[in-house]
């Protein structure tokens, strides 16, 4: 494989599929932790994975119908993302004691659904890279 003359979109795609798995690996092991008890933790279960995937096949493949899908994806990710954070701010205010900084460090994870939602918007970024 040569890596000279890759164009920054490329790089960019191998890049989110990366990060995207990592994310779908980190989301499984706490949302199983939680035993699913809501049904929206399902999204990015079983996203993350197809979006690693496509951003994957993306940076060897430049096929129309792959770009398109990807496109559509990745702004279902960034309302994903949105929604999860609202998920989880309110998780951490449901607590005993509400918003407090104890909350924040032992209940969910508001940033994730944020970095989730950034991945998606830096996916978006490579595909309108023209």
């Amino acid at each position: 494989m040569n890596w000279i003359g890759w164009p920054m979109a490329r790089v960019v795609f191998l890049f989110v599929s990366v990060a995207f798995f990592a994310i779908w690996i980190q989301v499984t092991i706490s949302h199983y932790r939680q035993n699913f008890h809501h049904k929206a933790m399902w999204v990015p279960v079983v996203s993350a994975p197809i979006f690693s995937l496509l951003a994957i096949l993306l940076a060897y493949y430049r096929l129309d119908w792959l770009l398109y899908l990807f496109s559509y994806l990745m702004w279902f990710g960034v309302v994903a993302g949105g929604i999860g954070f609202y998920f989880h701010f309110h998780g951490v205010g449901v607590r005993v004691g509400g918003y407090t900084m104890r909350n924040f460090l032992v209940g969910p994870p508001v940033v994730l659904p944020v970095l989730f939602s950034a991945l998606s918007v830096l996916g978006l970024l490579a595909y309108y890279w023209r």
